[in-house]
């Protein structure tokens, strides 16, 4: 089970903060193959207008391993995602690599997203991102690393507004027994209106 904590701040055009929570049971049906169900996930967001929670959406996650790191050259895994709430629809499919030397370990995972909002499902966006991260094992117990996402979107599929957006920052995360806990922090490096200047995220799990 994993808990998800994600703060956000926008300053450009105004200042807000959004607060979204996610809550994962996650089933390993074969030795490839995993399902995890999000039950609820919602969020709360404060501007100089009004304040308060919101339900986002439920969602299925589906992941198939075709390659192990630890016993192969590189692990290879194959990730889709199905979200669904009120007015508001996503797909997203990604491809995840990891090759481990010892302690360091380098991912890479390629994300296509697909979203529908608002009354009637018109408001269509496409999503492009593509994420590097590399930890460094200090101990059993403690990783550090850092991360970065570049993000290509496409409002109502096109490319006319040339939407990229960057994100880097450092990540910490701590391991006992059948718990862990994971940092990570990122800062916006372009200069995107109502994007995240910042983002925060801290993932709480543990295996039964």
């Amino acid at each position: 089970m994993e808990n998800w904590i994600t703060w956000e701040r926008v300053t450009n055009p105004e200042q807000s903060d959004q607060i979204e929570f996610r809550h994962e049971i996650e089933i390993g049906v074969t030795d490839h193959f995993q399902a995890s169900i999000y039950f609820v996930d919602w969020f709360y967001e404060r501007d100089r207008n009004q304040s308060g929670f919101n339900y986002s959406d439920s969602a299925i996650e589906l992941i198939y391993n075709l390659t192990n790191p630890v016993i192969d050259p590189v692990g290879l895994s194959f990730y889709g995602e199905i979200k669904g709430g009120r007015q508001h629809l996503e797909f997203e499919s990604k491809v995840i690599g990891q090759k481990n030397f010892g302690p360091l370990i380098l991912d890479y995972n390629l994300t296509l997203e697909a979203e529908w909002e608002e009354q009637g499902l018109q408001e269509r966006q496409g999503e492009l991102q593509q994420a590097l991260g590399a930890s460094y094992e200090l101990s059993p117990r403690i990783s550090v690393g850092l991360e970065f996402l570049q993000e290509f979107v496409f409002p109502d599929w096109r490319d006319q507004q040339k939407i990229r957006n960057v994100f880097v920052g450092p990540n910490v995360a701590f391991r006992h027994q059948n718990w862990f806990v994971t940092i990570t922090a990122v800062a916006q490096a372009t200069n995107t209106a109502a994007e995240a200047d910042c983002k925060v995220r801290t993932i709480f799990g543990f295996g039964f």
